[in-house]
C-alpha cells in the first residue's frame, strides 16, 4: 500500500513494539499477509499525481492506495477503485455504516449509488489551539471556549492583548500559503464561519455542473478583509474591531511553519490538526496549559443563508484506503481493510501516531497514558466532528482548488482587492462548473 512516511513509521517495527502490522495480526489477518509500504511524499497533490499515473496505467501493486479524503471521489467516478459495499462481509459493512464518522464516509463513497469504495484509515479535524494561561492571565475567562467558541472578535482582541501582555512576536499563526490546504481548510473553514460558500449549502458539496456560485458573496468578502486586518491591521480592504494578530508571513506558511512558533512558545494560538495536540499537549510541553477549540465564528448558523454554514466549524480532512481495480490480490487486499475496521486497530494507530479513530467515540474510551493529550479534549473533538467541514470534492476539485487558494492567497496579500479577487474566481468557477455539461461529475 501507499502510505507517506508518517504512517510507513509506524506500519511495523523492531521486536516486540507495538506496530500497525501486529495490531492487523492480531485482529485476525492471516500471518501470511504482510503490509508493505511504498512511501510516497507527504505533499497531497503530488500524491494524487502519483496514484493518478499508476491507476491510469492499470499499474499494481501498489494493491492499496492511500488516498486523500479530498480526492478520493474522483477516483470513484473514473472507476479505479474496487466497489466495497459489493466486496466486504457484511458485519463489517454494518460495523462502518454505523459507527464511523459519517462525514469522512461521504468521501469514500459513490456520490449517486452511495456504495462505499474505499475505507476511512483515519479523519482530521481542524483545531484552534491556544495558550490557556496566557489569556486567562490577559483577564479573558475561556471557560468555555472548547465547546462553545467566542466571536472572531472577542478572540482576536484576547489574543492581542495575551501577546502583548507576554511580550511575545506573534499572536495568531495559521496556514495561508497559495496551497490545497487554504481552499479545503483554513479558508473554507473561515468562510463558513462567516456564513459564505463556495458553492451554496452543503447538498451542493459532491455534485458539479449545476449549482450556484457564490464566492462573491458580502459573507465571503467580509471574511477575507477579516484575516486582511489580522495580517496588516488597520490597511485598505480590512474591517474594523479585529486585532492585527497574524505576522504577515502566515500568506507563505502552511502547517509545520505556522506550528513551530506556536510549539516554542513563541505565539498565542495556532491553527491545526490534532497531530498538533498530541504534540503540543504533553506534560513536556504546555500540559493543560493547552486550550483547544473549534473556530471562532462572525455568524451564527441561524443567520446565515446558506445550509450547513455559520457557526463555529472544523475543516474536514483525512485519508481513506481504496484497492486497485487492477491489483492480482484483490483477495488480500480486502482482508486488510477488514481488519482496519477492528477497534484495536485504530486504537493502535492513534497511540502511534496519534491519527484519530474513525470511530470518533473511541476517543473518550481511550486511556491518556496510553494515547495521549488528544484523549483529554475528547469533547472538542466531537464538537469538532458535529461541526466538520467538507471540501467539495468533486472530480474538478483539483482544477477549482487552485482557483479558490491562488485568488485568496492574492487577496490575503492585498494583490487583488477582496471583492475583484471574488469576482473574477466566481467567473473563474462558473466557467470550470459549464464545462461538465448536462452528466454531472
Amino acid at each position: 500500500m501507499t502510505a507517506a512516511s508518517d504512517v510507513a513509521g509506524i506500519m511495523h517495527s523492531d521486536g516486540d513494539e507495538p506496530s500497525i502490522q501486529q495490531a492487523l495480526w492480531d485482529a485476525g489477518l492471516d500471518e501470511d499477509i504482510r503490509v508493505e509500504v511504498q512511501t510516497v511524499v507527504s505533499n497531497s497533490a503530488q500524491r494524487m499525481q502519483t496514484t493518478q499515473s499508476a491507476l491510469e496505467a492499470g499499474r499494481a501493486p501498489p494493491d492499496i492506495h492511500m488516498m486523500d479524503s479530498g480526492w478520493t471521489v474522483p477516483f470513484v467516478l473514473r472507476n479505479q477503485t474496487v466497489n466495497l459495499t459489493e466486496n466486504l462481509p457484511e458485519d463489517v459493512l454494518g460495523y462502518v455504516n454505523d459507527n464511523y464518522l459519517e462525514a469522512i464516509l461521504e468521501t469514500a463513497r459513490h456520490p449517486e449509488t452511495g456504495d462505499l469504495h474505499a475505507l476511512p484509515l483515519f479523519p482530521d479535524l481542524g483545531f484552534t489551539l491556544y495558550r490557556e494561561d496566557m489569556i486567562e492571565d490577559a483577564g479573558y475567562d475561556t471557560g468555555g471556549w472548547g465547546t462553545d467558541p467566542p466571536s472572531w472578535e472577542e478572540f482576536s482582541n484576547a489574543v492581542a492583548d495575551a501577546r502583548d501582555q507576554a511580550g511575545i512576536d506573534y499572536g495568531f499563526t495559521t496556514q495561508a500559503a497559495a496551497y490545497e490546504g487554504l481552499a479545503c481548510c483554513t479558508f473554507n473553514e473561515v468562510m463558513t464561519s462567516w456564513g459564505g460558500a463556495y458553492f451554496g449549502g452543503v447538498d451542493n458539496l459532491f455534485t458539479a455542473g449545476d449549482r450556484p456560485i457564490t464566492v462573491d458573496g458580502e459573507r465571503v468578502i467580509d471574511a477575507i478583509r477579516m484575516m486582511r486586518s489580522f495580517i496588516e491591521g488597520e490597511e485598505a480592504n480590512t474591517l474594523d474591531g479585529y486585532a492585527q494578530i497574524c505576522p504577515s508571513a502566515v500568506v507563505q506558511w502552511t502547517e509545520q511553519q505556522s506550528l513551530s512558533p506556536f510549539a516554542d512558545g513563541s505565539a498565542v494560538a495556532n491553527r491545526n490538526w490534532s497531530y498538533a495536540i498530541a504534540q503540543t499537549g504533553t506534560e513536556e510541553a504546555f500540559g493543560e496549559n493547552l486550550g483547544v477549540m473549534t473556530r471562532p465564528y462572525a455568524v451564527s448558523q441561524e443567520e446565515a443563508e446558506y445550509e450547513g454554514t455559520g457557526g463555529t466549524t472544523a475543516a474536514l480532512g483525512g485519508w481513506n484506503l481504496a484497492v486497485s481495480p487492477f491489483s492480482e490480490r484483490q483477495e488480500e487486499a480486502l482482508q486488510v481493510l477488514e481488519a482496519f475496521a477492528n477497534e484495536e486497530v485504530m486504537l493502535t494507530i492513534f497511540q502511534l501516531g496519534g491519527f484519530l479513530p474513525p470511530n470518533l467515540d473511541l476517543v473518550a474510551e481511550a486511556d491518556a497514558e496510553e494515547v495521549g493529550p488528544v484523549v483529554r479534549y475528547a469533547d472538542v473533538v466531537q464538537s469538532a466532528s458535529e461541526n466538520a467541514v467538507p471540501r467539495p470534492a468533486t472530480d474538478l476539485w483539483p482544477e477549482q482548488s487552485a482557483l479558490i487558494y491562488q485568488s485568496v492567497n492574492a487577496a490575503y496579500r492585498g494583490a487583488q482587492s477582496p471583492e475583484s479577487a471574488m469576482n473574477d474566481l466566481a467567473q473563474e468557477l462558473e466557467q470550470s462548473e459549464a464545462e461538465v455539461g448536462s452528466n454531472g461529475d
